[in-house]
């Protein structure tokens, strides 16, 4: 998506930390990073932000949210438009605190649901305009045959009213192949991008799903492909390659399952980054009947990739930012002069750390500082006789430096 124009006011964040160690001032005109330099170099000409103590990563994005279904745990879910669109509402503001400022929203069409969903979520992502980017996948069942035929009217209809992604489940299909044919031949129509729900263990079938999404523009999304840690090692290598050779982004969910699955599986991250398949990673289910204590936490889904699967923190943090900033379609974002400014500022000095606890947050989105969380650890002892001097308060965050 690119850049809208910003009415955003200069902002100077200072003394901020990043990655590779450098600790810099970064200046913010409008929707995009203006200048980068050492701490101290560079003036404010507007707001100024003291980041001292705070580690400043590209903000991440979220490939996978079910918003139709989100915070619903512990009930069925309503389908009526206005529910929809505050649980929808809520559960983009939660993921935005923990730093996601875009986010690609799966919703169903057709059925008895019809375009309610949609337009409600659809609504949601109008009211949200300025705090974080929303984008709605139609996800229709049945596309094929006569028993598909409502639904293909339906998720044509879906494109009209806004829809900016074509995505399905193609495993749902009695014509698993003509459904993906489809989902293609009306993205292709419509210059829209697919996201398609898959979690067979059938290589033949993930084989063709490759080879039609093969020089597909403007791109594929496959996941949560749980399917794939089933096969043999040896097939889901071949498999993983040719999901490479095609070009498809895998969108893993680390932290559990979404839509109804019982599978607790999780798709191989090394074997598919291995075959040189591009893999982020999403949330998925945030507290519903999938997963009742998900927390659509990017942050936590880096922490499950690096202590489950595998990855450097470099890598899994990549997952969940830049790799999965691409598979939405968005612009890459450095800390650099001439990037947009989508910006997360953790307490802390390392991103190691900032994976394994980062409750405070500072959230920049299109030069605004649009969520910030804060956090404070308290200890008490139990008087004079434990021996123990300790401090009495301090942020709740793996920091080191820069005070509570």
């Amino acid at each position: 998506m690119p850049d809208s124009p910003s009415d955003a006011p200069a902002l100077l964040l200072s003394g901020a930390r990043l990655a590779d160690g450098r600790v810099v001032d970064v200046r913010i005109s409008g929707a995009r990073i203006e200048a980068v330099g050492t701490a101290g170099s560079l003036r404010a000409g507007g707001r100024r932000l003291d980041l001292r103590g705070h580690l400043l990563l590209p903000a991440p994005a979220e490939p996978h949210a079910h918003p139709g279904t989100a915070l619903t745990a512990g009930g069925p879910a309503s389908h009526r438009a206005e529910d929809v669109r505050r649980r929808t509402t809520e559960a983009a503001l939660l993921q935005l605190s923990h730093g996601a400022t875009a986010l690609r929203a799966h919703v169903r069409v057709g059925e008895d649901q019809g375009l309610g969903a949609l337009e409600a979520v659809l609504d949601a992502a109008r009211s949200l305009r300025g705090l974080t980017d929303l984008t709605a996948v139609a996800v229709p069942r049945i596309l094929t045959g006569v028993a598909g035929a409502d639904d293909l009217a339906r998720l044509r209809d879906a494109v009209e009213m806004g829809a900016g992604v074509i995505g399905g489940c193609p495993d749902l299909d009695p014509d698993p192949a003509g459904y993906v044919e489809t989902v293609l031949d009306l993205a292709a129509t419509h210059d829209r991008p697919v996201d398609l729900h898959t979690d067979g263990d059938d290589p033949a079938r993930l084989d063709g799903l490759a080879a039609m999404a093969r020089g597909f523009r403007p791109g594929v999304c496959l996941g949560p492909c749980a399917g794939l840690s089933r096969l043999p090692d040896e097939v889901a290598v071949r498999t993983a390659d040719r999901l490479a050779s095609a070009a498809v982004t895998v969108v893993c969910l680390p932290q559990g399952p979404c839509s109804g699955s019982s599978s607790r599986a999780t798709s191989p991250v090394r074997l598919l980054r291995a075959a040189g398949v591009r893999v982020a990673a999403g949330s998925g289910a945030l507290r519903d009947g999938s997963n009742p204590v998900g927390r659509g936490d990017p942050l936590e889904a880096a922490y499950l990739l690096a202590s489950q699967h595998g990855l450097t923190p470099r890598q899994a943090y990549d997952a969940v930012s830049a790799t999965a900033r691409a598979a939405l379609g968005l612009p890459g974002v450095h800390v650099e002069a001439g990037f947009p400014a989508e910006l997360l500022a953790v307490r802390g000095d390392g991103l190691a750390g900032a994976l394994s606890l980062a409750y405070s947050r500072i959230v920049v989105h299109r030069g605004r500082v649009v969520a910030r969380t804060s956090a404070v650890r308290e200890y008490r002892d139990s008087g004079a006789a434990s021996g123990l001097d300790l401090p009495r308060q301090g942020r709740v965050d793996s920091g080191h430096g820069g005070g509570p």
